[in-house]
Order: structure tokens, then C-alpha cells, then sequence
């Protein structure tokens, strides 16, 4: 049996919750979720205004989208329990491939201590 890691960000608080409750009712356990910035808000910050290049792109992007913190949850699965919970997600966040839903993905995990089994 194989062990990897789910990484999922997604940009509305609502859904990260819905994606919680989903993984608790559904015996998915251990997950943590924190509060993640985007790369276009780090963009259209202050800081960055003296770089031409960043000037440039924040004009490409829709300036009036006030761009909110992002929330990344992640958990270690085992095979099945990776299965459920991206069948989960798609139920909850439906079509991560829609502009500002979120992202998902895996990383397979050689090793893991302290999970509870």
C-alpha cells in the first residue's frame, strides 16, 4: 500500500469547509488546513510597485478583483482513503479547472511517523 500526501488550495472558505465536513463524515481524519496568500495578491501588493515587470502584470489582471487569502488543506492518505477524498473534493468544489476554484494535487510520501491508523 502506497502513502501520499493531498494538497489542496482553494480560494472560497466556503468550500474549504464543506471539504472538512466531507472528509470528517467520511472517516478522512488528520487533515490541516492554514490561510495561504496567492501569488496574484503578492503581486498587487505595495511591495512590489519599483519592478517593472510586476507593473506589467498587474495591469494584465483585473484590477477591481480584490483577491482574498487562499486555504490550503492537507493530509497523509493511504490508497483508498486518497481515492474517497478527491472523490470528495469534486463533489464539494466541482470543477477545479474553473479560473479561481483551487488546485489539487499529490505527492507521494516514502515515509511517515505518527499517524494514527
Amino acid at each position: 500500500m502506497s502513502v501520499h500526501m493531498l494538497v489542496l488550495v482553494l480560494t472560497h472558505k466556503e468550500n474549504m469547509n464543506k471539504v472538512i465536513k466531507e472528509f470528517a463524515e467520511n472517516d478522512i481524519h488528520g487533515a490541516t488546513v492554514i490561510d495561504s496568500t496567492g501569488m496574484a495578491s503578492v503581486i498587487n501588493s505595495e511591495d512590489f510597485e519599483d519592478v517593472p515587470m510586476f507593473g506589467i502584470l498587474r495591469h494584465m489582471m483585473d484590477s477591481d478583483d480584490e483577491r482574498e487569502k487562499n486555504y490550503t488543506v492537507f493530509t497523509v492518505l493511504d490508497d483508498e482513503d486518497l481515492s474517497k477524498a478527491k472523490k470528495l473534493v469534486k463533489q464539494v468544489c466541482g470543477n477545479l479547472n474553473e479560473p479561481n476554484s483551487g488546485i489539487m494535487f499529490t505527492i507521494p510520501v516514502d515515509s511517515v511517523e505518527g499517524v494514527v491508523e
